[in-house]
């Protein structure tokens, strides 16, 4: 094998959960946080998810291996058991005695629990009951989970519960029949996979433990294995392992783009073809790589300023106290911003002859200087805009000719016309990697909120869509007022905004055409609406090829990537392809 020939001490990239090769990201790091917090005095109901191989159970390992004070702890594994063998599993985990003959009931077995547990609280101890799979437990066995939680003093809780699962877990436990399950849930942490930078420091860790060179990949492979792998933990260990072992085949001492892209093909059994890979890589629209759990739940200043209007034009009442942050700067400087007539379109406006170097927000702004170029972004925010006029704005940029009623709720009224309100917090990066106008909410002193809406995004400048045309700011003056809070529109002509394993009808027979259409291959006149186990991998094969979370479901990313596709001309960007 290859362990010599690179001179190794073993093989670096085992699957088996060694200890000796535990690496925490930070995102490991926060969702042991969590686990740690249901075990603590005040803990109470935690659900941890992540798909395969992101290290679910490298993350409870390590929490069994923490030494937690006074904690007694039952662990789950075998989660495909009646209610009755659940409840006795869990006594025996615990060492709670009950009736052995003749088969004890249900109710015993709950009473001898419930006996346990009250004694153990008075020793002042805390007892954990952790469900690994817990997205293979029956509606039944998860009833049974929701009467273990009124297992109670007057206090506190007596069991403190963690279902840990793959991301069917969130799925099932939306289900309307165990919504009072799932209510009772007090923390919830969805582990992403590896970025990039982890992913090298993740490969790097393991090489170094095994006593072999960091140099071992090139940054090309690493950046490839990233993109094969999606980031999971598992899949870099696969392709790490048979990338090496091709090293060794073809006597190189450098695992390079080529042979992981080989070594994947084979470990993986889903090789991406490198024209389909290379076309999307030039058309697909940045989109984020990661996303945070409850991003699309936030419901911030933005969207109740936007539903309180009556009409596009109204002031919104809505200002909420914001922490205190400095105030944007506002020096007088002619390179602070540049404005462009308002009513050329500007997707659409000639480059200007007058600068040497354009950026991606110079492209095709005029940057001829004016009397509000020379203000900076200090004179725009002493005028404050409603956010009616710049939701209005922002929605004639995806459609001129769209009207919303007085009164109606704007997003509601644009899914109807198939457009999408996506709201959430983030940093300059997700804006820039969606790739879409936004608008942003500022924070400037104490119950001074205003809003803006970006039109382009460059590494040093931003441009924003002003009543009196576009102004360009320096990225430092508007990120010092910027909170992260963000609103921004996408086409979806999905029908769905998750499609998944549970998912049937017009939505997936959508999701089949267009991942045919965009891999090249035929399209089916006739296709399943069943959403099966090959359509997930076809949909985690394009999430690999867009860089994208490969989780197998065609949710906010995937889709607002797809539905890009073929329509980009007709797609407000922030860096426009064309």
């Amino acid at each position: 094998m290859y362990v010599a020939y690179f001179n190794l001490r073993e093989l670096p990239f085992s699957i088996a959960p060694d200890p000796a090769y535990l690496y925490m990201s930070a995102r490991h790091q926060e969702a042991l946080g969590h686990l740690l917090y249901g075990t603590g005095q005040y803990g109470g109901f935690v659900q941890l998810t992540g798909e395969v191989g992101t290290g679910k159970t490298t993350i409870v390992r390590t929490l069994l291996s923490q030494k937690l004070e006074n904690v007694d702890v039952a662990m789950i594994h075998n989660p495909r058991q009646s209610e009755a063998e659940f409840v006795e599993s869990i006594c025996d985990e615990l060492g709670a005695k009950y009736p052995r003959n003749p088969a004890p009931t249900l109710k015993q077995l709950v009473d001898a629990l419930n006996a346990y547990l009250l004694k153990t609280h008075a020793d002042g101890r805390r007892t954990v009951l952790i469900i690994d799979e817990a997205q293979n437990l029956s509606p039944q066995v998860l009833e049974q989970v929701r009467l273990l939680t009124n297992l109670e003093t007057d206090k506190e809780k007596l069991l403190r519960i963690m279902l840990v699962g793959q991301p069917e877990l969130a799925e099932l436990l939306a289900r309307p029949d165990l919504r009072q399950l799932a209510s009772r849930i007090t923390a919830r942490y969805h582990l992403l996979p590896l970025r990039e930078p982890e992913t090298s420091e993740y490969i790097n860790h393991r090489l170094r433990v095994a006593g072999g060179s960091t140099e071992l990949f090139t940054p090309a492979a690493v950046h490839t294995i990233h993109r094969r792998s999606g980031g999971v933990p598992r899949l870099v260990n696969i392709i790490c392992d048979r990338a090496l072992l091709g090293a060794y085949a073809q006597d190189a001492r450098q695992v390079t783009p080529a042979i992981v892209e080989h070594a994947a093909a084979e470990a993986l059994g889903s090789a991406v073809p490198v024209s389909w890979h290379e076309r999307l890589r030039r058309r697909l629209p940045r989109v984020p790589l990661m996303w945070i759990e409850g991003t699309l739940a936030c419901a911030g200043l933005i969207v109740a300023g936007i539903l309180l209007q009556s009409a596009f034009g109204g002031h919104s009442t809505a200002q909420t106290p914001r922490p205190q942050t400095p105030p944007v700067e506002r020096q007088s400087s002619a390179a602070s911003a540049m404005p462009a007539d308002r009513h050329e379109d500007p997707q659409a406006m000639p480059a200007s002859t007058t600068s040497s170097t354009p950026d991606a927000t110079t492209q095709g702004i005029d940057t001829a200087p004016s009397k509000l170029a020379m203000a900076g972004l200090g004179s725009l925010l002493q005028q404050p805009e409603p956010i009616g006029n710049l939701m209005g704005r922002l929605i004639a940029l995806w459609d001129p000719q769209l009207q919303i009623p007085p009164g109606a709720n704007v997003c509601s009224a644009l899914e109807k016309n198939q457009i999408e309100c996506l709201h959430g917090n983030g940093h300059w990066t997700d804006l820039d990697q969606m790739n879409r106008p936004a608008i942003l909410t500022l924070s400037l002193g104490r119950n001074n909120t205003q809003y803006v809406l970006l039109r382009r995004l460059g590494d040093n400048t931003a441009v924003l869509d002003t009543p009196d045309g576009l102004l360009k700011v320096p990225l430092t003056q508007l990120g010092a007022a910027w909170n992260g809070e963000f609103l921004l529109l996408w086409k979806n002509d999905a029908g769905s905004t998750q499609i998944n394993l549970s998912s049937r009808g017009a939505a997936v027979v959508w999701l089949r055409r267009k991942l045919a259409a965009v891999g090249g291959q035929a399209i089916p006149s006739a296709p399943s609406p069943v959403f099966d186990s090959e359509l997930r991998r076809q949909v985690m094969t394009y999430q690999r090829a867009a860089d994208l979370q490969v989780d197998g479901v065609a949710g906010t990313q995937t889709l607002m990537s797809l539905t890009a596709i073929g329509h980009e001309k007709n797609t407000p960007m922030l860096h426009p392809p064309y």
